[in-house]
Parts: structure tokens; C-alpha cells; sequence
């Protein structure tokens, strides 16, 4: 199955590199395009296994959904840059969307585990996609102002959503500065990595059933911690008793 995945994923690069070229920005829209879908399929078929009383996460359609909430800034983030400028860019984007939504909604009904590992491929590639552009065009980056859009998701807004996607293990949310386009992109890189991340730990054997959205986690470990502060206060200072 894993084979089949690596090759899907390796066709599908190869033509959006081939048809796109040099055209960075409206390839980046189509691939934002594209980076939303299998989140929805996620979030649909988690939602049915819940209307049907089959099983209930609420953890992971928090964190599925902040995924498709930083994929659509992502995508926002393009089309303020024009890439989605021309029509032919948007119809090949959403048609693809279309049919790759069903195709994650039943692989993810079958087989779990291998829909995590498809978005994983997906998402990895994402970031090297980035990576390169910012090597290969740091300088003008660098020299353009950050879209409004970008400042406020990344800085100046409800940052809750934003949180939920990363995936740490230090227990601090990250703050990413935004002072120029070049920041822009380095922050998007830094999400694919975050969903990378994510994606190989729902692989992980009894993840659907263990896993925790980060502000679950930090909000059980502040529990502790304030448990503990209480216990210390509330504990009888030890004096030494006189011989």
C-alpha cells in the first residue's frame, strides 16, 4: 500500500512541477488548494463515525480542523501574491480538490493509517518545495512587505488556532516573526513541518485513541503543576524540635 501512496504522490508532483514551471505563485495556490482536502475528508468522515455513534475524537476534528484553518491562510497567502490570477489555475486546482476529496474519504474509512501516511508524503514535499524558494530567492523576498493576511494570522490575531497545529514537544508555542515576505515563507515551511510531524504520530499504533491536541496537552500538564503549587502551599512546614 505504501508503495502505491509513494507512487501517487510522485506522479502527481511530477505533473504540477511539469505544468507549472517557473510560475511559483500559482503553483503554490494549486498545491494550497490541493493541502486543504484531505483535512475536510478527515473532518467528514470523523463527524459521520460520530453521528452514527461509532466512535467520538474530539481531539483530532480540533486539530484537523485547525489544520485546514493554517492550509487556508496558506492558500489566502497566495492569492493576495495573484496566484490565483488566471482562470485555467483556479478550475485545475478545485477540480483536482474535488475528486481528492473522495479519494481520501475512503482510504481514510479502510485504511487509516495509510490516509495519514499519503498527507505525510504530501506535506513533506510541501516543505521542501518552500525550502528551495527560499534559497533560491531570499534576497527579494526579503525586500517585499508581508500580506496583512499573513500578519494577522501569524502575529496579530486569535493565535488559538494557530497553535493547534504545532506539534511540540517543549511545551512553548511558537511566535514567528513576520516582518517581511521572506518571514512569510519561512513560517509556511515551518507549518508543513508541524504537519509532518503530526501526521507520523497518527500512524503511530493506538494514536486515534491516545492522541491530544496541544492545548489539550498544555492544559493537563498546567493542572498538574497548579496541583502541585497547591499541595506545596498547603503542607505543614517541618521545625526542628528542640533535644
Amino acid at each position: 500500500m505504501k508503495v502505491l501512496i509513494q507512487a501517487i504522490v510522485s506522479f502527481f508532483v511530477f505533473i504540477v512541477d511539469f505544468v507549472y514551471g517557473n510560475r511559483s505563485y500559482p503553483r503554490f495556490y494549486v498545491l494550497e488548494t490541493i493541502a486543504r482536502v484531505p483535512y475536510f475528508s478527515y473532518l467528514s468522515v470523523l463527524h459521520l463515525y460520530e453521528t452514527l455513534g461509532y466512535w467520538r475524537k474530539a481531539d483530532l476534528l480540533k486539530v484537523h480542523f485547525a489544520e485546514t484553518w493554517n492550509e487556508l491562510h496558506h492558500l489566502l497567502i497566495m492569492e493576495s501574491m495573484g496566484g490565483d490570477r488566471y482562470w485555467i489555475d483556479r478550475f485545475v486546482a478545485q477540480h483536482i480538490a474535488v475528486a481528492y476529496y473522495w479519494v481520501v474519504v475512503l482510504i481514510y474509512m479502510l485504511f487509516p493509517k495509510y490516509a495519514y501516511y499519503l498527507m505525510e508524503l504530501i506535506e513533506n514535499h510541501a516543505y521542501h518545495t518552500y525550502d528551495d524558494y527560499l534559497k533560491a530567492h531570499e534576497a527579494e523576498l526579503k525586500a517585499q512587505r508581508a500580506p496583512k493576511v499573513a500578519i494577522n494570522y501569524y502575529r496579530d490575531g486569535d493565535l488559538y488556532m494557530f497553535e493547534e497545529t504545532q506539534f511540540t514537544s517543549d511545551h512553548k508555542f511558537r511566535r514567528p516573526k513576520v516582518d517581511n515576505l521572506y518571514d512569510v515563507f519561512v513560517n509556511i515551511r515551518d507549518d508543513e513541518c508541524e504537519h509532518v510531524k503530526t501526521m507520523e504520530a497518527l500512524q503511530l499504533p493506538e494514536a486515534r485513541q491516545t492522541f491530544k491536541s496541544p492545548h489539550t496537552v498544555f492544559e493537563a500538564i498546567a493542572a498538574i503543576a497548579g496541583e502541585a503549587s497547591l499541595q506545596d502551599a498547603t503542607r505543614s512546614p517541618i521545625t526542628d524540635k528542640p533535644d
